[in-house]
This record gives structure tokens, C-alpha cells and sequence, in this order.
């Protein structure tokens, strides 16, 4: 069974940036969709705006990190360059972000309900994960080693 295990990491490790990119933007979710339904509960008076923010600010910080380090495999050079690739993942997530909380608020605003808000927020998020990844391959992560 570990081994079983050992040889599926090592496959999906090894598989195509668009794989790991879609496994990335699934963990990234879990934690934006954690992330509000914590602020929701801890904070239950906050409007619903702060639970979006909260979630979108800890899925973009999750999101880069493994984008940076296993989906695009790219070396830190400097902190200057650190800081562009940030900036530029940044103003692309913004565009992105238009797209998630449009769908997000959309799907919220048309049924009501926190179900329809989460659907809305996952179809939005999946669509614009799918936009990221040929901004962030072309013009994010290009000295990538992969």
C-alpha cells in the first residue's frame, strides 16, 4: 500500500504543470472556502464581504506558494525578482478575482443561500484558475524548470 501510495506521488509529481496546477487550485480552494467558513462562524457579525476577503487573501497566499514551489518548479533568484513575480501573480489574481467573486456573489445573490454562494464561488474560482494558469506559465513562472 505505501508503495502504491509512493508511486502515485511520484506520478502526479512528475505529470504535466496543467495537472499539478489543477491540483494546486483544488488545495487552494479547500483553504479560500476554509478560510470563510471560519471567518463566518468566529466572526458572524462581519458582513459576508470580509469572509470573501479573508478567503480570497489565504487562497492566493496558498495558491502561489505551491504554484511557485511544485507546479512551475521555479528557483528563487532574488528579491527583486521574488517581489516582480509576486506583483505580476497578484494583478493577475485581481482579474481573476473579478471573475470568482462575480460568480461568487451572483450565484448568492440570485438563490440566497450559503450553498449557492459556495457553488458560485467554486465554478468562479475553477474558471478563473483556468485563465491563471496560461497568464502565470506565460508570464509569471517563465525561467520555471519544468
Amino acid at each position: 500500500m505505501v508503495a502504491l501510495s509512493r508511486s502515485v506521488v511520484r506520478l502526479v509529481s512528475d505529470s504535466h504543470p496543467s495537472l499539478r496546477y489543477a491540483i494546486s487550485a483544488v488545495v487552494s480552494v479547500v483553504a479560500n472556502l476554509v478560510a470563510q467558513q471560519i471567518t463566518v462562524v468566529g466572526a458572524s457579525a462581519a458582513p459576508l464581504m470580509v469572509s470573501i476577503i479573508v478567503g480570497t487573501i489565504v487562497g492566493f497566499a496558498v495558491k502561489y506558494l505551491i504554484d511557485k514551489t511544485w507546479t512551475f518548479r521555479e528557483a528563487y533568484t532574488t528579491p527583486k525578482a521574488e517581489a516582480h513575480r509576486v506583483t505580476l501573480s497578484g494583478l493577475f489574481s485581481v482579474l481573476t478575482t473579478l471573475i470568482f467573486w462575480a460568480f461568487e456573489l451572483g450565484f448568492y445573490a440570485i438563490w440566497q443561500t450559503d450553498f449557492a454562494k459556495y457553488t458560485g464561488a467554486v465554478l468562479g474560482l475553477s474558471i478563473g484558475y483556468i485563465i491563471k494558469f496560461w497568464l502565470d506559465r506565460r508570464h509569471v513562472f517563465r525561467e520555471a524548470t519544468v
